[in-house]
């Protein structure tokens, strides 16, 4: 086996990194052995080992996905309803 001699210095935000250390010490492993499998399986591949891609969403979800800021930020008001509130609502239409 190859000696580790270079090192690769990388920022991320503290909660993320904690985050990763706790789900990879449940597999027995550090975020070094992590990013060495990573790095190892780019080479395997010849690229990035997951599929990247941006997300399309069809005039529906775009309009719902609107709504829904716009009622966390305050702009429209939020209409809460009770689970048997809500169904008769959907059944209406």
């Amino acid at each position: 086996m190859a000696t580790k001699g270079a090192f690769i210095c990388v920022r991320v935000e503290q909660k993320l990194k904690e985050e990763a250390e706790e789900l990879f010490s449940s597999f027995g492993i550090t975020v070094e052995d992590a990013i060495n499998i990573f790095l190892n399986k780019v080479v395997m591949v010849g690229g990035l080992p997951f599929e990247v891609k941006i997300p399309k969403y069809n005039a529906e979800t775009i309009e719902a996905l609107k709504e829904s800021e716009d009622i966390i930020s305050g702009k429209i008001p939020d209409e809460s309803l009770s689970v048997e509130d809500f169904v008769k609502k959907m059944n209406s239409k």
